[in-house]
């Protein structure tokens, strides 16, 4: 485009002839007006030449322009914008209009312009909050690009030290603190959760709460503690830390059940130092070894004893079984002795089982096992695993949808390609089977360990529809008629002591969603109502008091 054509176009398309944006570059581009949001330049390197459109906030095309036809000229251009970053840096005057309504859509911190200071105390609490959700390390902040990052976003900030955040964010957890002891002291009843775990070589305890605000019925939580355990995870000691913590918060008289899962040193510190002794335990269960201590008989010195602190001064709430926890032992242990009732199922079971195996460990070795699977089938195989509850169910039943989608064909090529048997049509059927048999057992864990819409009121309800749709499997199995039998004598087991304690019955009747519809048994319901008379009673008792104290004062 010629001179005279930008004259007649800046009348015929209104090109506006506001201030020039990148006066720096002059020395290669001269401004020829606007169009739009576009700035025309034309290059001083290639005269005559046509106009270069470019965005008003970006100067890209330029820089294009000058790599594609002036390479020679490109260092020179970098030096032009370095020159004029410095200077743009060390000068406080007011930005032109285009960066400054840029500026105003985005955050003061990221793009503020040199005049506006941020605060120093707001930028320390902004790398506070970084490094907390961030999970970043504390060395973050010795690191010189982070340094440089803050020192160009705001040229007059100071980077605190790695010793300095250790102490922000000790005080930051302090304060936190003070504030979740302030709401526990609002709540009457709170519950807690707890478990141990160990990684890189070091042991946790990990301690939230849960409660009800009463003025808009919704559930709150919190977490206590994540604190470090050294030495052996004894009852004693796991005791002694829970009731550590719950001592500091000030909940040791208003938690009503803490939950954990059916570990031997968690039952054994509830059976010991618990409110009540725990009702559930069995004894032919492996993991209540550690409360046999007819083998550790030791004699000591009566006088010593009696000077000695006796170490009952751990008061422990009731105990609550994690019910997800129990059904994931449902699903693996207790499923486990289904083959000890039939010699067919048996058969089945282990040489269908043994060819999925098969295919699970070949993908898992090897990333072109999973891209052969892949290409094949157009889905990956989940590969089981020991610690993930339902694992086992979710990848048979991918192998299930994978044969329903793409054909047996396809399953049988992978077969082929990593050299394992392919799966017969009875053990395919076998394995539909097994699906649907497992599948009530895996929506129950799912509603369970809902975080956020599941009471306790629901564990009955739950439980005793899972019984409900076993026993309607019965009529139509063929094949997994001993899994249906190991999974009712498991939760038999397992839940049967729940199924009949006041407390639970009614949590289960005091909710609308279930009330007495969830079972037949009118000794539950009859045990359900009565608890929940006693409750209303004792509540009513206790606000008289409160009435009558009040009216003395």
């Amino acid at each position: 485009m010629e001179d005279s054509n930008i004259q007649s176009s800046e009348k015929d398309q209104e090109i506006l002839e506001d201030e020039r944006p990148w006066p720096h570059l002059e020395e290669l581009f001269t401004y020829r007006g606007r169009k739009g949001d576009s700035v025309l330049m034309q290059c001083k390197l290639c005269l005559p030449s046509a106009m270069i459109s470019a965005y008003k906030t970006s100067a890209s095309n330029l820089k294009k322009h000058i790599m594609r036809k002036h390479p020679s000229k490109i260092d020179q251009y970098h030096d032009i914008i370095a020159t004029s970053a410095s200077r743009q840096r060390k000068t406080t005057a007011t930005p032109n209009k285009l960066s400054a309504s840029k500026q105003a859509k985005l955050p003061d911190m990221m793009l503020a312009p040199v005049s506006k200071r941020v605060p120093q105390a707001t930028i320390d609490k902004l790398i506070i909050n970084f490094i907390c959700e961030g999970l970043q390390p504390f060395a973050v902040v010795e690191q010189p690009a982070f340094k440089e990052l803050i020192t160009t976003l705001q040229p007059h900030a100071k980077v605190i030290s790695r010793s300095t955040v250790r102490t922000r964010i000790c005080d930051a957890a302090e304060d936190m603190k003070t504030t979740i002891i302030a709401e526990l002291g609002k709540a009457k009843f709170v519950a807690t959760t707890t478990d141990c775990w160990s990684a890189h070589q070091k042991s946790y305890l990990g301690v939230t709460c849960h409660w009800i605000e009463e003025e808009s019925l919704e559930r709150r939580s919190a977490a206590l503690a994540c604190k470090r355990l050294r030495g052996s995870h004894t009852f004693d000691m796991i005791a002694s830390a829970l009731d550590d913590v719950h001592c500091q918060y000030k909940i040791r008289d208003k938690v009503v059940r803490t939950t954990t899962d059916s570990g031997s040193n968690f039952i054994k510190a509830f059976h010991v130092f618990g409110a009540q002794n725990d009702a559930e335990v069995d004894e032919d269960e492996a993991d209540l070894d550690a409360l046999d201590v007819s083998d550790h008989i030791e004699y000591h010195d009566t006088s010593v004893i009696l000077d000695e602190d006796s170490g009952m001064e751990y008061q422990l709430p009731p105990h609550q079984r994690c019910a997800c926890h129990l059904l994931n032992l449902v699903a693996t242990a207790d499923t486990a002795l289904a083959e000890c009732m039939n010699d067919t199922y048996k058969r089945l079971f282990r040489a269908t089982f043994a060819k999925c195996q098969g295919i699970w460990n070949k993908t898992g070795r090897s990333h072109l096992a999973s891209e052969v699977v892949e290409d094949k089938c157009g889905l990956q195989i989940i590969r089981p695993s020991a610690t993930r509850w339902n694992s086992t169910y979710l990848a048979i039943e991918r192998i299930i949808r994978i044969i329903d989608e793409k054909g047996e064909d396809a399953m049988r090529s992978v077969c082929d390609e990593f050299k394992v048997k392919m799966l017969s049509p009875a053990e395919v059927a076998f394995l539909r089977e097994y699906c649907i048999t497992m599948k009530p057992l895996v929506k129950a864990s799912n509603i369970l360990q809902s975080e956020s819409s599941t009471y306790m009121g629901w564990l009955l309800p739950v439980i005793h529809q899972l019984l409900s749709k076993l026993n309607r499997l019965e009529t139509s199995s063929k094949t997994c008629m001993p899994l249906i039998k190991a999974l009712q004598n498991g939760l038999q087991k397992r839940f049967g002591q729940m199924m009949a304690d006041p407390d639970l019955a009614a949590a289960a009747v005091l909710l609308p969603k279930f009330k007495t519809s969830w079972t037949d048994r009118a000794d539950v319901i009859e045990a359900g109502k009565f608890k929940f008379i006693y409750l209303h009673v004792a509540m009513t008792a206790y606000w008289y008091k409160c009435i009558y104290v009040i009216s003395q004062s």
